[in-house]
C-alpha cells in the first residue's frame, strides 16, 4: 500500500509494502549494496537489479531492485510481471505447470466456481470482481495462515509460493450478493470534505472533551450524573435538524435547546429514579427523593407558594416514614407518586433554566469546536472547495448507487495493521480501533464494491480507521454502551423478508451492521466507500421495498414517519416500507400513534416480548454467543405500502407466518435471554418507577414542544429508551 495511507502489516509477517511490492515508504535500502553481489541470488536475478540487504528493524533479509525499487521479502522469481503497470498480471506469461500460479505470493486469478459458493461468493462475475483485492504487499497473507497454507512446501526461487485464499469467515451476518431493487432519481456528488485520519482523530478528543463538559454541568448545576446515554441520543436528535457542515457535531440548529436533552436531564430531577425490587429500596427512595426535593427549593430562587408546597409535603412524608415501619413496597410507591405529583411541578419551575443553560451551553460548545475542525480539515485539502450553486435535480431514473463525493481525496497518512487472535488492530498515532476479522473482510467486500477511486486499496486501511473511529466516538466508550442504538434484526428476519417481500435495502444501517450492500446510515462521508446511501432522510426512492429499524430516539422515528408518507405520497411507482419499532404504550410514542393512523399502513404485526431477539450493535467486537440477545419489549412491525406496492408485496397470511417464523429464536441461543447495558426503567413497571404517564408531571413545557416531535406531556419517557431495555 502506498506510503501515505497505509501502515506495517503485523501478525503473520510484519512488513510496510505497497500492493505493488514497492518500499517507497521506507525509503531507500539499510544497505542496497551490502549483498548485491551474494551468492546466493542467481546471476540473471543480479543482472536484473535485484541484491540481497539486511533489514535491521526485522532482523532479516529482504530483497531490493534498485531499477524498479521494489522490496520483496521472498526471493524474487525471474520472469515475473511488473505489478506497478500491470498489477492484475495480465500480461504476465503463465507459470510453468500450466496452473497460473504466481510468484513472491501474488493471488491467482480465478473464476467464481473455482472459488466454490461460499456465503459471499459473487455470482455476477462481469459487474464485480471475483476475489477481494487484499490491502496489503504481495506474499504477505493479510488474513493468517490456514491449514492448507501450513502443509503447502515452502517457496524456493524455482518452485512459486501456492496463491493464498482470502479469508472467508465461519459464519456470515450478511449477504451482499443481493441486488437491489431501489430506484432513485439521479443525483450529484455530495460537497462533503472526504474524511481524513488527522481530523478524525481530533473530532474524537473534541467529543470526548464535550461529552466531560456535559457531565460537570450536569454535576455542577442539579447534582446529578448525566442520564445514561443521552449525550448519544442528543447527537442523534440533534441531527434530525442540524443543517450544518460537521458530519458528527451539531452545528446549525432550530431550537438550539435540545428537546430530548432538556427532557432527559428534568427527568433526572431531583433524583434519577431507579429499578425497586424490595420493600427498604423502595423506602430509602421516598426517603431521598423528599429530601432531594426539599434541599432543592431552599436553594433556588422559588416562589412563596412553590417553597410551602415541597417543604409541607417533604416533611409529612419524613413524618409518616418516621412512624409507619409496617408499610409494604406497594405503599411506599404510591407514597412517592403522590410526592412526586404534588412537588413534581414547583422543582421542575425552579430547574428549568438551569437545564436550558445546560442544553444551550453544550451546544454552543459543539458549534466552535465544528467551526474549528472544518478550519484544520480545509487546510489539509490540496484543493479547497469553492462554492457551487445547487443543480436542479436530475430526471433521469437509476437504481440507487453510494454516495460519490465531489471534492478529491487527499494524500492520506499510513495506517498501521496487525492481527491479534481473531480481532484486526488498526493504528494511528498511538489511537488503536479493533473489528473482527470477519467484519474486516465484509468492509473489504464492500469497499471494493462500492469505492471508485482507489482501485489498488492504498487509502482503504485509513478509511476503514476513518468509520471505526467515527462510530466508537459517536456512541461512547462505556461498556456496552451505544449497542442498544445499534442493534440489528436476526438474520433469518432478512431472509425471509428477502424471500416473501423483495426487501433488499435497510434505511437505517451502517457498514459494521448492514445485512445488504445497500443502505442508509449517518455518515455520508466515511460510509459512502463501504456502501451508503447517505441518511434516510435526504434518501428520495421512487419505488423499491424497504426495510426500516430505527435507532429509537423519538425525535428521529417521529421524522421518519414523516418522511414515508411524503415518499408515499409522491411516487405511483410500487413502493413499500416495513418498520420494525417498540411497541410502547404506556405512554405510546408519537410515531407509532402517527403510523397506526396512517392510510398507508396495510398490516400490523405485534412480537411478543422475550420472543424475539436482535443482534448486538457491537457485532463487529462481540463474541459469538454474545452475538443475539432477547428483546425484553414488543416488536411493532407495520407494513406501510402505497397501491402498487401492496399489489406487488402484499402482506398475506402465509407470507406473515413465514415472517413471525423466521422472528422466533433459534433453540441454539435460548440461553440469551437479556440485553446488553445496565437496568432501566421499563415502561408500565411498577415496581420499577412511576408511570410513565406522569413522568412530565412538573408542569414544564419541553422547549420544542410546539413541534411534531412531542405530542403533550405524557409522551415522553422518563429515560428515553434505548432499542432494548435490560431485563
Amino acid at each position: 500500500m502506498s506510503s501515505d495511507s497505509q501502515g506495517s502489516v503485523k501478525g503473520e509477517a510484519t512488513m510496510m509494502m505497497s500492493p505493488s511490492g514497492s518500499a517507497s515508504s521506507q525509503g531507500p535500502p539499510l544497505s542496497p549494496t551490502a549483498a548485491s553481489k551474494s551468492p546466493e541470488l542467481p546471476d540473471e536475478l543480479v543482472q536484473a537489479g535485484w541484491s540481497k540487504c539486511w533489514s535491521r528493524r526485522e532482523n532479516r533479509p529482504y530483497y531490493f531492485n534498485r531499477f524498479t525499487n521494489q522490496s520483496l521479502w521472498e526471493v524474487p522469481v525471474l520472469g515475473q510481471h511488473d505489478v506497478i503497470s500491470d498489477p492484475l498480471g495480465l500480461n504476465a506469461a503463465p507459470a510453468e505447470g500450466g496452473d497460473g500460479n504466481l510468484g513472491n505470493g501474488q493471488r491467482k486469478r480465478r473464476s467464481s466456481e473455482e472459488q466454490g459458493a461460499g456465503p459471499n461468493s459473487l455470482k455476477r462475475a462481469k459487474v464485480e470482481p471475483t476475489t477481494p483485492i487484499s490491502p496489503s504487499a504481495p506474499g504477505v497473507k493479510p488474513w493468517g495462515p490456514t491449514p492448507e497454507d501450513k502443509q503447502a512446501p515452502p517457496a524456493t526461487p524455482t518452485t512459486p509460493s501456492p496463491a493464498p485464499a482470502p479469508y472467508r469467515p465461519a459464519v456470515t451476518y450478511w449477504d451482499l450478493d443481493i441486488q437491489t431493487n431501489a430506484v432513485v432519481r439521479e443525483h450529484p456528488p455530495a460537497p462533503h470534505l472526504p474524511p481524513h485520519p488527522e481530523i478524525e482523530l481530533q473530532r474524537a478528543q473534541l467529543v470526548t472533551k464535550l461529552r466531560q463538559h456535559y457531565h460537570e454541568l450536569c454535576h455542577q448545576r442539579e447534582g446529578i450524573d448525566p442520564p445514561r446515554e443521552s449525550f448519544n441520543r442528543w447527537l442523534l436528535e440533534r441531527k434530525v435538524v442540524d443543517k450544518g457542515h460537521d458530519p458528527l457535531l451539531p452545528s446549525d440548529c432550530e431550537p438550539v435547546i435540545s428537546p430530548s436533552m432538556f427532557r432527559e436531564v428534568m427527568n433526572d430531577i431531583p433524583i434519577r429514579l431507579s429499578r425497586i425490587k424490595y420493600k427498604e429500596e423502595a423506602r430509602k427512595l421516598l426517603f431521598k427523593y423528599a429530601e432531594a426535593a426539599k434541599k432543592m427549593i431552599d436553594s433556588r430562587n422559588a416562589s412563596p407558594e412553590s417553597r410551602k408546597v415541597v417543604k409541607w409535603n417533604a416533611e409529612d412524608t419524613m413524618s409518616w416514614l418516621r412512624r409507619d415501619h409496617s408499610a409494604s413496597k406497594e405503599d411506599y410507591m404510591d407514597r412517592l407518586e403522590h410526592l412526586r405529583q404534588q412537588c413534581g411541578p414547583h422543582v421542575a419551575a425552579v430547574a428549568k433554566d438551569s437545564v436550558e443553560g445546560i442544553c444551550s451551553k453544550i451546544y454552543q460548545l459543539s458549534v466552535e469546536y465544528s467551526r474549528r475542525l472544518r478550519h484544520t480539515h480545509l487546510g489539509l485539502l490540496q484543493d479547497p472547495p469553492t462554492e457551487v450553486c445547487e443543480s436542479s435535480p436530475q430526471s433521469r431514473l437509476v437504481y440507487c448507487y453510494p454516495v460519490r463525493l465531489s471534492i478529491p481525496s487527499p494524500p492520506l497518512p499510513r495506517v498501521e495493521l496487525h492481527f491479534e487472535n481473531d480481532m484486526a488492530c488498526l493504528r494511528f498515532k498511538g489511537e488503536m480501533v479493533k473489528v473482527n476479522r470477519g467484519h474486516f473482510s465484509k468492509l473489504e467486500l464492500l469497499y471494493r464494491y462500492s469505492c471508485i477511486d482507489d482501485p489498488r486499496f492504498e487509502k482503504f486501511l485509513s478509511r476503514v480507521w476513518c468509520l471505526l473511529k467515527r462510530y466508537q466516538v459517536m456512541f461512547g466508550g462505556g461498556a456496552n454502551e451505544g449497542t442498544g442504538l445499534q442493534g440489528a434484526l436476526p438474520v433469518s428476519v432478512f431472509e425471509a423478508l428477502n424471500r416473501q417481500f423483495g426487501v433488499s435495502f435497510e434505511c437505517f444501517a451502517s457498514p459494521l451492521n448492514c445485512y445488504f450492500k445497500q443502505f442508509c446510515s449517518a455518515f455520508p462521508d466515511t460510509d459512502g466507500f463501504f456502501g451508503s446511501r447517505g441518511p434516510f432522510l435526504s434518501f428520495c426512492p421512487a419505488s423499491g421495498s424497504f426495510e426500516a429499524n430505527p435507532p429509537f430516539c423519538e425525535e428521529l422515528m417521529d421524522a421518519m414517519v414523516t418522511h414515508f408518507e411524503d415518499l408515499l405520497d409522491r411516487s405511483s411507482e410500487p413502493l413499500s416500507f416495513i418498520v420494525f419499532i417498540p411497541e410502547w404504550r404506556d405512554p405510546v410514542t408519537p410515531a407509532l400513534t402517527r403510523m397506526e393512523g396512517s392510510r398507508f399502513l396495510r398490516h400490523q404485526l405485534s412480537v411478543p416480548a422475550y420472543e424475539h431477539e436482535y443482534r448486538s450493535g457491537s457485532q463487529h467486537l462481540c463474541k459469538r454467543e454474545d452475538m443475539y440477545y432477547r428483546a425484553v419489549h414488543g416488536t411493532a412491525v407495520l407494513f406501510l405500502q402505497n397501491d402498487a406496492g401492496f399489489v406487488k408485496w402484499p402482506p398475506t397470511a402465509e407470507r406473515l407466518s413465514q415472517l413471525t417464523a423466521a422472528y422466533r429464536p433459534s433453540l441454539l441461543r435460548s440461553s440469551s435471554l437479556s440485553s446488553p447495558g445496565p437496568a432501566h426503567i421499563v415502561p408500565g413497571d411498577r415496581d420499577s418507577a412511576l408511570k410513565p404517564s406522569d413522568r412530565n408531571s412538573g408542569g414544564v413545557t419541553s422547549p420544542g414542544d410546539h413541534d411534531n416531535n412531542n405530542n403533550g406531556g405524557g409522551g415522553s419517557s422518563s429515560s428515553p429508551r434505548e432499542k432494548v431495555a435490560t431485563m
